[in-house]
């Protein structure tokens, strides 16, 4: 992707993409020998990655920025420039999984609580016949477990990885394994997407989301989430007074 192709939202880069247009590029990332690095950005990320310069320089640095986010729709409609729709992670998932099975794609579930990720691997083989889910692992994103946990990755085979540390803890493990990470042509940082999977964590429904509203619903769920959610009007009124 080209510049052209991203709206910088508060420095922030967000590629203009369409879920079918991601899957495409996800595609092509697999038949480069390299790992690329798919960031599910929402209005909290581009706040956080103003007090993280690290965050930020990774948030630029990946090869995708998905637009998970109807705040960030309407923020690039504010600045002059827009993004086709929005591309939810915790959707996206579900995508990438069906294709994986389809191209045999070895995926590889890292991160949430202990139990999680093989919870989510069952759903998602038993959705998706022929999936091949070629390791689960909760882990941590403690540098002392890095050499251990990328080995395991290395040892499995694994092409595609989900990481679901949260951001940007997972955004940050990824990027430091680039080039430790053998085998893996994509990895995401997913954040709650295995809670989702597994049904320990439940999305709005479907008029939320189109409502933009899917923030209230979590909040509703979580209510220890309310200092995190006070990024949202910070967001809005940095994108307001905004210059571009």
């Amino acid at each position: 992707m080209t510049a052209s192709h991203t709206v910088s939202i508060l420095g922030v880069p967000v590629h203009a993409v369409t879920a079918a247009e991601a899957l495409a590029l996800v595609e092509r990332f697999m038949t480069e020998p390299r790992l690329h690095q798919i960031a599910t950005v929402n209005p909290e990320f581009v706040m956080a990655a103003q007090q993280d310069p690290e965050f930020r320089r990774i948030l630029n640095a990946a090869d995708l920025c998905l637009p998970d986010g109807i705040g960030l729709l309407y923020a690039a409609r504010r600045l002059g420039r827009r993004l086709p729709e929005r591309v939810p992670g915790s959707a996206f998932v579900y995508q990438m999984a069906e294709r994986a099975a389809a191209r045999d794609w070895p995926l590889f579930l890292l991160g949430a609580a202990p139990g999680v990720a093989e919870a989510a691997a069952g759903v998602l083989c038993n959705r998706y016949p022929g999936l091949c889910v070629v390791g689960t692992y909760a882990g941590s994103p403690d540098p002392a477990e890095n050499e251990a946990i990328v080995r395991r990755i290395n040892d499995s085979g694994a092409a595609l990885l989900f990481v679901a540390y949260g951001a940007p803890k997972q955004d940050k493990w990824i990027d430091r394994n680039r080039t430790a990470l053998m085998t893996v042509r994509v990895a995401v940082g997913v954040g709650g997407s295995l809670d989702f999977i597994t049904g320990r964590a439940v999305r709005a429904p479907q008029w939320m989301q189109d409502a933009g509203l899917e923030w209230l619903h979590r909040l509703y769920k979580e209510p220890w989430r309310w200092r995190r959610m006070l990024a949202l009007p910070r967001f809005a009124l940095k994108v307001l007074f905004s210059k571009g």
